[in-house]
């Protein structure tokens, strides 16, 4: 038997693409090394900030507007709550010069990007934050972008809904398998894993932090880094209900390098709050999972009690997750540079989820059509030439 085409890796591009894929044809298989949802990779922590305006840069608008769509067609289809919408607070300094993912100006992409795509939302400045965010503590000369559709996913039940969907599609799904290798046959490519050997027309490697195994012996081998990343979720001192979905947005305080949610999981769940850190690389079998006192006594010291309100340093849980980043914070979309019957897509670089959905439409049309509507030239390996 030869699927048209097999997935590796059933993360968020993962899964995403096994149902779109699906939808066209019951002829493909998805194979992961664990059980998706996992705790392993870089898709769990109960919440992934979405939003449509994109200060990482207006060439992923298209992405986050289309899986929007496709979140609301998931949760009619299954009847599950997938995608919240609390509004989003994003606060910074105008034409300030702190990086994002080396990258300068988010807020000001973000506000720009959001007028250029008629994006609804409004510009606070200092007395309005105030007024209207109490839970928050501001700086001088703080400007805040609000944006009314932003809110957070699911991460675990959108992979479980999307698995379910395409199994109910007719496709064919195996994990606890791990691909050992492939390679290039008249037809296609055969795949070998550690329980079969598998014949596919398309092979796409959505394997997050393991792509870098798929990238040896190409120009790209060294292209990706992984991080290790913390989740903490802090207790709630002050009235819990200040800071449920219905009264507090999800935020991102970009000059001052900290995200969070509102709380979602009851009044002794704490909230949830991470930073982003670049001093060290890792691996994804390497990885310390272990989250020690003394990080989470940093965390909350320049991070969390300098920006929220009413929050104890008491840590209510923690986990590890991966990034996989590129130089600058872009993703990998686009064949593989070996194989021409190989797609890649990796490296969401810390903001991938939101985008998940579309990227995984993308996929499936080119491994099926060869062709998609969607720009994907910004994310093809020659677009990163310069850092090689």
């Amino acid at each position: 038997m030869i699927f048209d085409a097999i997935v590796v890796g059933l993360g968020a591009v993962g899964s995403a693409a096994i149902y779109q894929l699906s939808k066209q044809t019951p002829n493909v298989l998805g194979l992961d090394q664990f059980a998706p949802p996992h705790t392993l990779g870089s898709t769990h922590g109960d919440t992934r900030i979405t939003r449509q305006a994109i200060g990482e840069g207006t060439h992923f608008i298209p992405l986050a507007l289309r899986s929007y769509q496709i979140w609301r067609e998931l949760e009619k289809q299954s009847a599950e709550p997938l995608l919240t919408i609390t509004g989003g607070l994003f606060v910074g300094q105008q034409n300030s010069a702190v990086q994002t993912r080396n990258k300068t100006g988010w807020l000001n992409t973000t506000i720009q990007a959001a007028g250029q795509f008629g994006i609804p939302h409004r510009i606070l400045d200092l007395p309005a934050l105030r007024q209207e965010f109490s839970q928050f503590q501001f700086r001088p000369n703080d400007v805040g972008y609000y944006e009314p559709e932003a809110g957070f996913l699911q991460p675990e039940r959108c992979v479980s809904v999307q698995l379910e969907q395409a199994r109910k599609n007719g496709a064919t799904v195996r994990t606890n398998e791990r691909m050992l290798s492939f390679q290039s046959i008249e037809a296609g490519i055969t795949i070998q894993t550690d329980r079969a050997v598998y014949h596919t027309r398309k092979l796409i490697l959505t394997t997050g932090a393991w792509l870098t195994e798929s990238l040896r012996g190409t120009p790209y081998a060294d292209l990706l880094r992984v991080y290790r990343q913390v989740l903490y979720w802090f207790d709630i001192q002050n009235d819990y209900a200040q800071y449920t979905p219905d009264k507090m947005p999800v935020f991102i305080f970009s000059d001052r390098d900290v995200y969070g949610f509102p709380a979602v999981n009851g009044p002794d769940g704490g909230i949830k709050l991470a930073t982003e850190t670049y001093e060290h690389t890792t691996l994804p079998h390497a990885v310390d999972r272990t989250v020690s006192q003394i990080e989470t006594q940093l965390m909350y010291d320049q991070f969390v009690a300098p920006v929220l309100r009413g929050i104890s340093s008491a840590c209510v849980k923690s986990a590890v997750c991966l990034y996989t980043m590129t130089p600058n914070g872009d993703f990998i979309i686009d064949q593989h540079p070996a194989y021409p019957d190989v797609l890649l897509a990796s490296a969401c670089s810390g903001h991938g989820f939101k985008h998940s959905a579309a990227v995984g439409q993308i996929l499936a049309e080119l491994a099926l059509t060869g062709r998609t509507e969607f720009d994907t030239k910004p994310f093809q390996l020659a677009s990163f030439s310069t850092f090689l």
